[in-house]
């Protein structure tokens, strides 16, 4: 096995660059809410951070008793466990690790005495007008590792890794002050392991765990993050072998996928989708991302956005929008809150007309996905969305749309049938699941998508007073029964 670090060290050779398929989509996963907009230290929302992925010491983790495992890292842990199906394509097949993180950096802010000492403080204004705020910034962290699957069926192999402690001062001009920015080390140990389930197919296991020592108990959470991996995350390529989808598994391999336990993370395909009529394996990629949010196969950062805006890139042209009009005040405060936040306002200060122009939205498809089953079309002979009366005569809670030859609307029962192949990654927890349907809704580009409420939620009631549902196409639905009309209130 070899082991290279991508900071102080010389990284693992990436063939095909795999990971730089995912680098897009896995920088804006390290980088989730680390800072949000406004992007001030003064904002509320920047003073509860570190959402996700965040592994502890173990005996600080678990100081209130053991952590409940989810398929989601947005609880904090100290540890993570990644199981996935890996399809052998020829003989000498390797595994590709690496992992990812924030190590926390403590930017300190320090002023300058009569006699020469420095004392800390929240906030600093030099003779040249610039702020100065002490803040929680971050260092992002890479360790990877190459190991021959063959070694892996023999035994699992655990990699220790580490990111060092340090200190780097910066002095003020004018002898005002100096900043401060101290980093704790933080101790990791990742281990990899594979059992074979079939002459071309093994399971494979990436675990991490944080293994620094563990600060008092009693330690605030701000504290003991000095000694976390945050935002962890993991790629595992394959050299030789590829990985098949856990979301949407060939038929043969639903058992052994279902039997695949992945906590406080959730492992989807990266890279591009493979085009239809494409000889390999539609439900299989070379490069794996195991996440601490739940994403779909081949999830993308939208090619239109410009960069992170630590939201996923989902909302660019509103954020872009509130950036700009932010009052002088503000904007100096965010820069002086951090520097990603100093690059965001450079970027959207700068950003040519052209570039915000494609923010404003792009249509990838307007087709439905076709269905095998019968489902009735929403009529098409309604003037366009955008004329007067197009919504005439349309009544989301009387309406109805024939599934296999039932009319469903408001108070059918129906069972959960999301599509695998571009199902919502959330809709995916809901399949098998009944549900009542509590409206029929027609959307601006002529299809049609029915809310529900699950029969097993106890806060369904609570959630039709609100208006808030769960929507899916009609094929995805399998009508129970025939509809009890009750009109949506």
């Amino acid at each position: 096995m070899s082991v290279g670090r991508a900071e102080g060290g010389t990284a693992c050779a990436d063939p095909g660059g795999a990971f730089e398929q995912v680098s897009a989509v896995a920088d804006a996963v390290l980088y989730e809410g680390y800072l949000l907009y406004p992007y001030r230290r003064s904002s509320a929302k920047n003073r509860v951070r570190w959402q996700f992925g965040v592994l502890f010491p173990r005996a600080w983790a678990e100081a209130d008793g053991p952590v409940a495992p989810g398929v989601s890292g947005s609880a904090d842990s100290w540890y993570q466990r990644t199981e996935c199906l890996l399809r052998i394509r020829r003989p000498g097949a390797a595994v590709r690790v690496r992992l990812r993180c924030l190590q926390m950096q403590r930017k300190q802010v320090e002023e300058a005495g009569p006699d020469g000492a420095f004392r800390p403080v929240e906030s600093l204004r030099t003779d040249d007008g610039t702020a100065h705020l002490t803040f929680d910034e971050a260092v992002p962290r890479e360790f990877d590792a190459v190991v021959a699957l063959e070694d892996l069926l023999r035994g699992e192999h655990t990699v220790p890794v580490s990111a060092p402690a340090g200190e780097d001062v910066e002095p003020l001009p004018g002898g005002a002050g100096r900043v401060v920015r101290r980093r704790e080390e933080v101790r990791a140990g990742v281990t990899v392991a594979a059992e074979q389930l079939a002459a071309d197919l093994c399971r494979l296991r990436v675990r991490t765990t944080n293994t620094g020592p563990a600060p008092d108990p009693g330690t605030s959470r701000d504290e003991a993050l000095r000694r976390a991996l945050i935002a962890t995350h993991t790629l595992v390529g394959g050299d030789g072998a590829e990985f098949v989808s856990l979301t949407d598994p060939p038929a043969d391999l639903k058992a052994h996928a279902g039997a695949c336990r992945n906590e406080f993370t959730f492992p989807v395909l990266g890279g591009e989708p493979r085009e239809p009529g494409d000889p390999a394996e539609p439900d299989a990629a070379h490069v794996l991302l195991s996440s601490p949010i739940i994403l779909p196969d081949h999830p993308q950062v939208a090619p239109e956005s410009p960069g992170d805006l630590h939201d996923a890139a989902e909302i660019d042209e509103i954020l872009t929008l509130r950036t700009m009009l932010l009052t002088d005040e503000e904007k100096q405060e965010a820069r002086a809150t951090d520097p990603r936040a100093a690059a965001i306002l450079d970027r959207v200060e700068t950003m040519p007309q052209e570039v915000f122009e494609r923010l404003h939205g792009a249509v990838r498809s307007l087709a439905p996905v076709s269905s095998a089953r019968p489902v009735t079309p929403a009529p098409v002979d309604r003037p366009a969305w955008w004329q007067e009366g197009a919504d005439d005569g349309l009544s989301p809670s009387t309406d109805t749309v024939l599934v296999d030859g039932v009319p469903l609307g408001g108070g059918s029962r129906v069972r959960l049938r999301p599509r695998g192949r571009g199902a919502d990654a959330q809709d995916m927890f809901l399949a098998g699941r009944t549900a009542e349907v509590a409206a029929v809704f027609h959307d601006v580009d002529g299809s049609v998508h029915l809310a529900v409420t699950l029969d097993d939620d106890p806060a369904a009631e609570l959630h039709s007073w609100y208006g808030r549902f769960h929507y899916f196409r009609p094929d995805e639905l399998e009508p129970l029964d025939p509809p009890q009309r009750r009109p949506m209130t």
